[in-house]
């Protein structure tokens, strides 16, 4: 593990993030990674520990979107909720990965509430 103060304070905040969200087949759990230039979304099952779905903003059908990385995050929520409706997953549970609720990750779970998931 790295020893950079904010890597550290993220991961701690992640473990304990981790300690009470948790998803099943019917409710999975809604993952999100924010890099630098990127956002990545998936739905994950705990239960078994597999993925249902997964979306990020270096696939083809977003990277060619022109726009912010915001409303790119946006764009991955929304896609991602559509695949999610597709497999009969109605709800899930947002894990915002240690994050701030605010700004790319925000703009990911409210592309996913206008998509049809609810959590």
């Amino acid at each position: 593990m790295s020893t950079d103060n904010k890597v550290i304070r993220r991961q701690k905040l992640r473990w304990r993030i981790r300690k009470r969200v948790s998803g099943t087949a019917v409710k999975p759990r809604l993952s999100v990674f924010r890099s630098n230039s990127d956002i990545y979304a998936q739905l994950i099952n705990d239960e078994t520990g597999t993925t249902s779905v997964s979306v990020n903003s270096r696939q083809g059908d977003v990277a060619a979107q022109p726009g912010t990385k915001i409303e790119k995050s946006f764009l991955v929520g929304k896609i991602l909720a559509g695949k999610a409706k597709a497999l009969g997953i109605e709800t899930c549970v947002f894990d915002r990965g240690g994050y701030l609720y605010h700004g790319r990750v925000k703009a990911v779970a409210d592309g996913a509430r206008e998509g049809g998931l609810k959590f």
